[in-house]
């Protein structure tokens, strides 16, 4: 399975992005999605995960300002970003299962 995230780029503080994760096939089964990001010279940090079942669960550093969900149709893993920060700021990382995607760098600046 190979994952395709895309959707980053620079914003203003405030502002919003949606980042997308496409998998290349349909995954069965009981898997977790999740979102990651990772600071330079930091490990990969958990921003948000979903579970098949649709519970969620986030940072509490994005509660509020982030939704993770999912289009299983399009086999598709989405994370919206309201209200953006700079401390936001990062590459994200999405993750499926056992499969990442390459990373999209995300940033918040004026």
């Amino acid at each position: 399975v190979q994952l395709q995230a895309s959707g980053g780029g620079l914003v203003q503080p405030g502002g919003s992005l949606r980042l997308s994760c496409a998998a290349s096939e349909r995954i069965f089964g009981n898997v977790v999605m999740a979102w990651y990001r990772q600071y330079p010279g930091k490990l990969r940090d958990l921003v948000a995960a979903i579970t098949s079942g649709g519970s969620t669960n986030y940072a509490d550093s994005v509660k509020g300002r982030f939704t993770i969900s999912r289009d299983n149709t399009k086999n598709t893993l989405y994370l919206q970003m309201n209200s953006l920060k700079p401390e936001d700021t990062a590459i994200y990382y999405c993750k499926i299962s056992s499969w990442w995607g390459q990373g999209t760098l995300v940033t918040v600046s004026s």
